[in-house]
């Protein structure tokens, strides 16, 4: 399951978010070093259910709507020099190692630092997570580079000595080869002399990597209550390439918990919501949801699953994909129509989507078949988003 990590220094709404999209009790209070511990939960990212295409009866979404499952780590809150293991800084980048992506979440209206500069809480998370990449290559590169420099290439292979070692000492903190080879694409460095790097060259390295492995989204919170400045230092981030999402998770969370209690009709993601129980209301909470549905008018939602969706779909580069054993009823052995729904890496194969399911299946593979249009495709054929694949194995 791809895990996300929900990042931010105290106070600026994490616990908030993670209990708005997992509906699990933690604690919120507006004091520092609320979560202690990470908190690990289940969310959902939201895509179009073909079922509606199909005109088949799927009961594993609502109407027509598909709620995917992913991790979130709602991890502690960040303070400066955390990679020196400041505050909780130590619990906080071993919680990173597990993440695909990250949520930053700052306080759009600057309450939360004496600066009140939204835009500077971006850079310093970025910072943060650099200074501790490069903090675990410095303490090895010696070592490391002379290793690599006395390594011969594989001559069969892309593979440079330089790749296989950092590939080998970053594997902890979730960097694969591919993106190590992708960061030093992007740079001029010589990686047949790794001995000759300087440090400035292994602070870049750490920057590019940090920008590949742990890609992030800006969730710009509390925009109910933010000024126009704040805002303004915000839309800044954005010309130089970075995703903010205005979010309020505290109206997510009340139209979630409104929702839970039969109260009104709300799906994650939605603009709007329907009141079911209007004489259960009081007067304050119905001022309360009014105030709710302006937000929602203004930016279209609370911004929340939107978050999740463009980590997983647009920073992840991730699919939907959905296997079938019957590819005429689009069922399970058992009858379940689109029984499955299966995060995948955009361009990987049905023969990929084998090994997802089980790794007999995947071992055992002999083809695929196109639920829509009946065809074989073969093992590499690769899979698009929205897929109906069934898969023929020896096992």
């Amino acid at each position: 399951m791809i895990s996300i990590a929900l990042a931010g220094k105290p106070n600026v709404g994490k616990s908030s978010f993670f209990k708005a999209a997992t509906l699990i009790d933690v604690e919120i209070a507006s004091y520092p070093f609320t979560t202690i511990d990470a908190n690990h939960g289940m969310s959902h990212v939201r895509t179009k259910c073909p079922c509606k295409e199909l005109k088949v009866n799927c009961k594993n979404c609502i109407d027509g709507d598909r709620f995917v499952p992913v991790e979130l780590i709602d991890v502690a809150g960040l303070v400066p020099d955390a990679h020196k293991g400041k505050g909780l800084g130590n619990e906080f980048l071993d919680n990173l190692r597990q993440a695909k992506a990250i949520i930053h979440i700052i306080d759009a209206s600057g309450g939360t630092d004496a600066e009140g500069n939204p835009a500077d809480d971006v850079q310093f998370l970025e910072r943060e997570i650099t200074m501790w990449l490069h903090g675990i290559i410095k303490r090895h590169w010696t070592r490391l580079s002379r290793k690599a420099h006395l390594k011969p290439r594989l001559q069969a292979s892309s593979r440079g000595p330089i790749e296989q070692v950092l590939a080998e000492l970053l594997a902890g903190v979730g960097t694969d080869e591919t993106q190590i080879k992708i960061a030093l694409h992007n740079m001029t460095l010589d990686v047949d002399k790794p001995t000759n790097w300087s440090d400035e060259d292994l602070m870049k390295f750490a920057d590019e990597i940090r920008k590949i492995s742990k890609p992030m989204i800006i969730a710009a919170n509390k925009i109910d209550i933010a000024p126009d400045e704040c805002i303004q230092q915000l839309r800044s981030l954005e010309k130089e390439g970075r995703t903010i999402i205005q979010t309020s998770a505290v109206a997510e969370l009340a139209l979630r918990m409104a929702d839970k209690k039969g109260l009104i009709a709300y799906l994650p993601g939605d603009s709007d919501f329907q009141i079911k129980a209007v004489d259960e209301l009081s007067g304050a909470q119905r001022e309360g949801l009014e105030r709710i549905r302006t937000l929602l008018k203004i930016y279209g939602g609370t911004g929340i699953q939107l978050c999740i969706n463009k980590a997983v779909f647009e920073l992840l580069d991730h699919i939907v994909v959905y296997p079938v054993e019957d590819e005429n009823k689009f069922t399970d052995k058992n009858g379940n129509v689109l029984p499955d729904a299966f995060l995948m890496k955009r361009g990987g194969t049905a023969h990929d989507l084998a090994y997802m399911i089980h790794t007999d299946l995947g071992a055992g593979f002999l083809y695929a078949v196109d639920a829509r249009t009946k065809c074989r495709v073969a093992e590499k054929h690769v899979l698009e988003d929205g897929d109906i694949i069934k898969i023929v194995s020896t096992k």
